[in-house]
């Protein structure tokens, strides 16, 4: 087997569906995907989460090699022959992923690489209010409100591994083996009830506390958290999003609160 580099070899079958980064299946004794990144940071992020997972046998793709630093920015993933699970069923088999995924436990709040370090989960949510209503002014009024939350809220917790992009199609059934989760470009420490509001906004729920029967009778504080992180990442989509759909969703879920 030839060495991974991160340079696309002959005969790769290029298999992008995103926008963001281009991404090639290439065969040989030992099959895998080449990731290239239009962000360094995400990269360096995705293989530092994949490379932690790896080492503690979580449901992931294998890290094959990486180059963050490279032109462009790359890792090298085994490849995983499988099918989405259907949406009918996500819920139900995320338990045990979700399971694996968060027992494993991080020295600081906020992504892995390629980002500032929040020495507490606190601080990181309050960051990403700081980067949402920089983005949108407009914002800071309904932010302030969440602000007031967040320090009336008991959050001090163990920072765990997070996916932070759940959503249809990141579960896969391969079969053989467990579920696993895919694309981990932003992955973070910290509450992993943070990961199923993240999952409720993608799947653009009615009732957003549906995704909590994943988390097995959460108390009246879990509950409490979860409403606020569902708020919070409402922001990002309503302050970020690239997709104008995506983004007005965002605030008219955020509905009087803009």
């Amino acid at each position: 087997m030839a060495a991974i580099d991160g340079r696309v070899p002959d005969g790769a079958r290029e298999i992008t569906t995103g926008q963001a980064n281009r991404v090639w299946y290439v065969d040989g004794p030992v099959p895998y995907v080449l990731k290239h990144y239009s962000d360094p940071n995400r990269a360096a992020n995705e293989a530092a989460a994949l490379a932690l997972l790896t080492l503690h046998g979580g449901p992931a793709p294998e890290l094959l090699g990486a180059g963050p630093g490279g032109s462009p920015a790359w890792t090298a993933q085994t490849a995983v022959h499988a099918e989405p699970v259907p949406a009918d069923q996500l819920l139900h088999e995320l338990a045990g992923p979700f399971a694996a995924v968060h027992r494993i436990t991080g020295p600081h709040a906020g992504r892995l690489a390629g980002a500032r370090q929040y020495r507490t989960w606190h601080h990181y949510l309050h960051g990403r209010l700081d980067t949402y209503t920089t983005a949108a002014p407009d914002l800071a009024p309904a932010a302030a409100a969440v602000r007031r939350q967040l320090d009336t809220t008991d959050l001090d917790i163990e920072p765990r591994l997070l996916h932070h992009d759940l959503q249809p199609g990141h579960l896969v059934r391969p079969a053989a083996g467990g579920s696993l989760l895919l694309d981990w470009e932003l992955a973070a420490f910290g509450d992993p009830l943070s990961d199923l509001a993240r999952l409720a906004v993608r799947l653009d729920l009615t009732d957003p506390t549906r995704v909590l029967q994943v988390a097995h009778q959460p108390t009246p504080n879990a509950v409490r958290r979860f409403q606020m992180y569902w708020r919070i990442h409402q922001f990002a989509d309503a302050a970020l999003s690239t997709d104008p759909v995506v983004r007005h969703r965002g605030r008219a879920r955020l509905g009087g609160e803009l």
